[in-house]
């Protein structure tokens, strides 16, 4: 397999258009996976804190899944449209809203762990272990470095 050559604006940034192409293939083999259960992509990872600890209110669900407040507000009205979660104010304070799995939102766990296994077997198939562990390990190395640089003056 050849490495692809990228744009001549990102050729000094190699290891960065790499995650860009890697990142943006991986969403979208997993966007196709999630429409199936008719989800879109992220829907699966906040429905996965909740497979986990079930009532969690919206600012954990917010700092869990690491997305922005207005992508999780709109998800979690979709899901709640779609009849996966609810979402009711707190009985100690009203402004808090709680979030729970309703029976068919937990109906998913089983579809969405067979989803992320097939997408890991697709993604590993010409890996060794080795090379599995040292990805992965690069790449949350990766992750801090990114932001660890953000909280920097």
């Amino acid at each position: 397999m050849t490495n692809p050559t990228p744009p001549t604006a990102a050729r000094d940034g190699s290891l960065s258009y790499a995650i860009f192409v890697l990142a943006r293939a991986h969403r979208a083999h997993a966007a196709t996976m999630l429409r199936a259960m008719n989800l879109h992509p992220g829907q699966e990872l906040l429905l996965m804190q909740l497979f986990d600890r079930d009532e969690q209110t919206q600012s954990e669900l917010l700092e869990g899944v690491g997305l922005d407040h207005s992508t999780v507000s709109k998800s979690l009205r979709r899901m709640q449209e779609a009849g996966l979660l609810t979402r009711e104010p707190s009985t100690h304070d009203r402004r808090v809203l709680i979030v729970r799995l309703t029976d068919a939102g937990r109906a998913l766990r089983t579809p969405i762990t067979d989803m992320w296994r097939t997408l890991e077997e697709i993604s590993v198939r010409e890996l060794t272990p080795e090379q599995i562990e040292a990805f992965t390990t690069t790449a949350y190395t990766i992750e801090q470095s990114i932001k660890d640089h953000g909280h920097q003056p």
